[in-house]
């Protein structure tokens, strides 16, 4: 795809560039010979956990999976907090204490099914995520007074990957099965499911007269629970107190659809005003090129707006008078939703 701007300049995107899962895939942008690192699995605690080189990306399964609640977030630098879930992994005195965390450049947020900022992503809500140990050389402070287990992590992650319940169960194709209903006492029960089959043991969640209840384009009352339904939520006081707190759930999948094409449109409406992010991976002055490598923690027909034509552009002017007025700029045009 080539696209040239007001000022001449062509944004090529290299074949190199693909949809896929952050573009673990492009080995060319790999760390020549990745030497063996430490697995979730952890079926070798001695090796050392994968680190980051700048400008590359990481191995494919090199990340370590750590979900817990947001707790605090600076959405302009990408930044947060989360109180870790609870695990056998850790020490009593350091469980439900904070994990400091910022977004790698091409890490990727999903919320209710679509691409996401922080910004979109209430407090308390809880993510799972894909983490890496920040370098022994960053000395960034940290607000966060411990992390899982002393001995093998540090305070601050980079982060791949952060999603809430809704995004990440389905991602997996799976969902809850409404076990049982007791409104009384305001507990719901429900078991994962995949395949029709059941993935682990049954849970029991607490619902809020707060909890909001969507079916088809609408909201419903606490007494549309039913056993036997197929739903999706997110949960909130996960760490401390059980299994959580039912923040939203999903009947059906008209509902579940719509909250994904919101979220989209949103997403949409906030790269169109920011701009497309990416790698600059070469400038020839003379030719007028610029070679970017984008990343894919954006919708991907974001990029065909690319090629369209935006006589009022939404966002700061070019520098100089363009060569072809009707041409391309390599800007998003703004466009009201659908």
């Amino acid at each position: 795809m080539k696209v040239t701007s007001d000022e001449g300049l062509a944004i090529r995107t290299i074949s190199r560039l693909a949809f896929v899962c952050l573009c673990l895939s492009v080995t060319s942008l790999h760390a020549a010979d990745d030497p063996k690192f430490r697995t979730d699995d952890g079926s070798d605690k001695s090796l050392p956990w994968f680190q980051l080189v700048d400008g590359k990306f990481p191995s494919p399964n090199s990340a370590r999976a750590i979900s817990g609640e947001l707790i605090q977030v600076d959405h302009l630098e990408r930044r947060f907090q989360i109180r870790v879930d609870r695990n056998d992994t850790q020490q009593a005195g350091y469980m439900d204490l904070p994990l400091d965390g910022v977004m790698l450049p091409y890490g990727s947020i999903y919320y209710h099914g679509a691409p996401a900022d922080l910004q979109d992503i209430p407090l308390g809500t809880h993510l799972h995520g894909l983490f890496y140990t920040k370098a022994a050389d960053d000395k960034a402070g940290s607000n966060a007074r411990h992390l899982l287990n002393a001995a093998s992590f540090v305070i601050r992650r980079s982060g791949l990957r952060l999603e809430d319940d809704f995004s990440y169960y389905t991602q997996q194709k799976q969902s809850w099965q409404i076990d049982s209903i007791n409104l009384a006492e305001r507990k719901l029960t429900a078991t994962l499911q995949q395949n029709g089959a059941a993935v682990g043991k049954a849970k029991t969640f607490d619902l809020q007269a707060s909890t909001r209840v969507r079916k088809g384009s609408g909201l419903e009352k606490l007494d549309s629970l039913a056993p036997g339904q197929i739903v999706q939520f997110n949960i909130t006081w996960a760490t401390l107190y059980g299994a959580g707190r039912i923040l939203e759930i999903w009947l059906d999948e008209p509902s579940r659809e719509l909250a994904t094409a919101q979220q989209l449109e949103r997403h949409r409406d906030q790269v169109r005003d920011r701009g497309l992010p990416g790698w600059i991976d070469e400038v020839d002055d003379d030719a007028q090129i610029v070679t970017i490598t984008f990343f894919d923690n954006v919708d991907p027909k974001l990029f065909d707006e690319l090629k369209g034509i935006n006589e009022e552009p939404h966002g700061w002017p070019f520098s100089k008078r363009e060569d072809d007025p009707k041409a391309p700029k390599g800007a998003l045009p703004w466009r009201e939703s659908a």
